[in-house]
């Protein structure tokens, strides 16, 4: 897994940011801007929010009308070819659909992960049995093939937690996500105990939230927080079955991270978590 801040995903909101930066400061619009290189205003639009890949030719013409110094247009120019670059994901084909490579490369850049799952163990800590068994269910007519390239990359993402500079991992799980029988009880049995093996590593926090905290913030689903450090604003991402929400709007972000901050509160410490989740795999022992 590269952890060298290389990821293209970031690189392209990186400079999708700062190109916003500049024309917000030369007090330009997008249709202004626009209209003076002959582009539909929609085409800049995209760039400035990192939904399009922006060409360094493209670049090149902004800076000029945006008349930025040399010096910083030569580190914008390095920028943008850097988030041409293709990501480690790529070698997998369309066992990555194109809404999910952005996550998978905010999250190979991320320094910190906090995740709330309500329904499955997080997929930076399953088992390939378990994430097989997931996909079945979840990718309803997907042949055998499809199914063993995506456990692939789920399987090469996991190699972010081990490696150099890898982010803090926060989990919080329902209890439903211990108790739900996945793939047997054979399988079940060791995702639970890879649940325990990965909370002992030094950069992962899980926590279980018990059925009887009751009512809690986190209701209407499971969500991940990705931390940027002082680099980039942190991102919120919501998954639903068609495709994906990015939440990044201050406000927004600060809402979740008050909920994470209850969820953890109201979650069986560390020590308590991993001894139900032993007692659980006892039980399907038994």
């Amino acid at each position: 897994m590269n952890r060298s801040g290389k990821s293209p995903t970031v690189r392209r909101r990186r400079l999708a940011a700062e190109l916003r930066r500049i024309r917000e400061e030369r007090k330009q619009t997008i249709d202004q801007v626009a209209e003076q290189l002959d582009w539909h205003a929609t085409k800049l639009s995209r760039f400035e929010t990192g939904r399009r890949a922006i060409q360094p030719s493209d670049v090149r013409a902004l800076l000029a009308v945006y008349e930025v110094k040399p010096e910083e247009r030569e580190a914008l120019l390095v920028l943008a070819r850097e988030a041409r670059q293709r990501g480690w994901w790529h070698a997998y084909g369309q066992a990555v659909p194109e809404w999910f490579e952005v996550y998978v490369g905010l999250e190979s850049e991320a320094s910190s992960l906090h995740i709330y799952e309500c329904e499955f163990v997080p997929g930076l800590i399953q088992t390939e049995g378990y994430i097989r068994a997931v996909h079945r269910a979840a990718q309803i007519g997907a042949s055998e093939e499809e199914i063993d390239q995506r456990v692939a990359v789920r399987v090469a993402r996991q190699k972010l937690l081990r490696g150099e500079g890898s982010p803090h991992l926060w989990m919080i799980v329902n209890e439903a996500v211990i108790r739900r029988t996945v793939g047997g009880a054979d399988v079940m049995r060791d995702q639970l105990a890879k649940m325990i093996e990965a909370a002992d590593l030094p950069n992962v926090t899980l926590q279980v939230l018990p059925f009887a905290v009751g009512a809690h913030p986190a209701m209407g689903g499971g969500f991940h927080m990705l931390g940027f450090g002082s680099l980039e604003t942190d991102v919120v991402y919501i998954e639903y079955p068609t495709g994906t929400i990015y939440l990044e709007k201050q406000p927004e972000v600060e809402r979740y991270k008050l909920i994470f901050d209850h969820l953890r509160a109201a979650a069986l410490p560390t020590e308590a978590s991993k001894a139900i989740i032993a007692r659980m795999a006892s039980e399907l022992a038994t």
